[in-house]
């Protein structure tokens, strides 16, 4: 009765809070949650690299998914991760994915399909405030990996596929930034903007979408552009801010040295990590 899930992170290509819709692709950061039944009927969570983070989030995820299932157990859950949280880098659907995954493997039995599993997290999510829309696009890309293109209020997904192979940079800058602080009014104002993106991301041009929304939301947020600039001039092939920050991705099929190179007169992490184009699975 102990199972451990692995889900992985992803990247923003249009974020979908001011219109509804999105698209993201996955990354090769990672969350695994590891659980253990027991019979008390109580929930114990941990966030085992982020301790003082909020842990309301995979106990929901545990409690939906047990009373999806009809059962009374008792859950101790524990996450670890290498992605950093509230920084735009989806987090909280890579905890959301593992976390229902490896609840409803402990419990045995057939697995619930995939989108009832995504959608169990993503109700998890609303109901502890972590996400705006529900998120489906990051919670898919998160799941399935490779690019995702939705209608998030519809949970529908509208184009998935394998993403090509790229080397993936994130500027992460020291501070956070919380979904639930987002004024979603204001986002509204850019919204044909945002519109255009997505339909770049529905026609494959996923370059340019990932960088068109990033300048759209940037604009709109007060988020700097200068990490994004200082990414094309170094060479990569698209740069925009991830989700709603303060973190920005850049892609790139080359050496990524010049890109790395350019942030360092920024102050913050760098991180270098890959396209992912796998599922979500049970490890154990």
């Amino acid at each position: 009765m102990k199972t451990t899930a692995i889900a992985h992170g992803a990247v923003t290509l249009v974020n979908a809070i001011a219109t509804g819709k999105g698209a993201a692709f996955g990354i090769s950061l990672e969350t695994r949650a590891m659980v253990e039944l027991n019979d008390s009927g109580k929930i114990s969570a941990r966030i085992k690299d982020f301790p003082d983070e909020d842990t309301k989030l995979i106990e929901l995820c545990s409690k939906k998914v047990l009373e999806f299932l009809g059962v009374d157990y008792g859950v101790d859950i524990e996450t670890e991760s290498n992605i950093p949280p509230a920084r735009g880098l989806k987090s909280s659907s890579a905890a959301a994915n593992a976390a229902v995954l490896a609840v409803a493997g402990a419990i045995g039995g057939e697995l619930p399909d995939d989108l009832t599993l995504i959608n169990l997290g993503i109700d998890a999510a609303l109901e502890a405030k972590v996400t705006i829309t529900g998120a489906f696009d990051d919670a898919t890309a998160s799941y399935f990996g490779g690019y995702v293109v939705t209608d998030n209020m519809q949970r529908k997904l509208m184009k998935s596929g394998q993403m090509e192979q790229l080397k993936v940079l994130l500027f992460v800058p020291d501070e956070k930034t919380y979904t639930q602080g987002v004024d979603v009014e204001m986002t509204k104002r850019l919204a044909k903007g945002v519109d255009l993106a997505w339909g770049r991301a529905m026609d494959g041009k996923f370059n340019s979408a990932l960088t068109l929304n990033g300048l759209v939301y940037s604009a709109t947020l007060g988020q700097t552009i200068d990490t994004t600039l200082a990414a094309i001039d170094a060479g990569a092939i698209a740069a925009g801010l991830c989700g709603t920050g303060p973190a920005v991705s850049a892609l790139t099929k080359d050496d990524p040295g010049a890109i790395k190179d350019a942030w360092k007169e920024f102050p913050g992490e760098i991180i270098e990590t890959d396209v992912n184009n796998e599922k979500a699975k049970i490890l154990k």
